[in-house]
């Protein structure tokens, strides 16, 4: 790794390594920090080959260096390796890889008593800004009103539904008095809807970069919340922000709205 580069301003850049380098993510991410001047990619990790302009491996224990931070935009069979590397050269992490299961899920949380790890099923400020709307909604609708949740994506997305999706059934989840079920198929019940569900459903086709629509539906209104991804870019600038959030964190498990709020862990 060359040495310490610094910014026009004279500050130490942001050295990260980029986990998931060759998908498309990844390539987003690397166009992203190309235009900036305070961050730079010194190593990617992937399974497959391809050329970005630095160093790319298999394993991230192949690489040599040091990062300041990893990003990870790989998938769910990665994720152990490369959090098992994190704490091993106690590097912080922005994990936001999608479609990751309970086991992966408590490997995040045991990493983070070691490291700082920044994790977030959607890197998008808009997407934040929803879940705190849909929490309000669902405080003041939710017990009363049937919840529906439509998440759109391109053809090539594998895991549904969404990991956003379900991040946002959390959240309403969370605000109403008694937990609802998640329904995902209804194709083989033949009976009305109960109250106590919200249905989540996925569509996938074309190149849809990220849907997600709430649906409030009561006694004659129906009260809707929607984001649009226009650009994977917005989720590469997200990343970003997170790595130089977390860089000099404490150890501990940090959010979104930990970063926007600029809080510490949780605890």
């Amino acid at each position: 790794m060359k040495g310490a580069a610094k910014t026009p301003q004279g500050e130490r850049m942001l050295n990260i390594m980029l986990s998931g380098c060759c998908g498309s993510m990844g390539k987003t991410v690397t166009a992203f920090a190309e235009g900036r001047d305070d961050v730079r990619i010194v190593a990617g990790i992937d399974r497959e080959a391809c050329k970005n302009g630095y160093p790319a491996f298999v394993s991230p224990f192949s690489f040599n260096g040091k990062a300041d931070v990893i990003i990870d935009f790989s998938s769910p069979a990665a994720v152990p390796g490369l959090l098992e590397y994190a704490v091993e050269s106690k590097t912080p992490a922005v994990i936001a890889t999608t479609g990751l299961g309970e086991a992966h899920i408590a490997l995040i949380y045991e990493a983070a008593k070691n490291i700082p790890i920044f994790f977030s099923a959607n890197m998008s400020l808009g997407i934040n800004l929803l879940c705190e709307l849909a929490k309000a909604a669902a405080r003041v609708l939710g017990n009363t009103y049937d919840i529906e949740i439509i998440e759109t994506h391109h053809a090539q997305k594998a895991d549904a539904p969404s990991g956003t999706a379900l991040m946002l059934a959390d959240v309403i989840s969370s605000e109403l008095e008694h937990k609802p079920r998640y329904e995902y198929d209804r194709h083989l019940r033949r009976e009305k809807r109960p109250h106590d569900e919200i249905g989540i459903h996925s569509v996938r086709g074309g190149t849809a970069v990220g849907e997600h629509e709430i649906i409030f539906a009561g006694c004659n209104e129906t009260i809707t919340l929607c984001h649009c991804a226009q650009s994977r870019e917005l989720f590469a600038a997200g990343a970003v922000s997170a790595a130089k959030f977390i860089q000099n964190k404490v150890p501990g498990l940090y959010g979104m709205s930990d970063m926007l709020k600029g809080k510490d862990a949780k605890k």
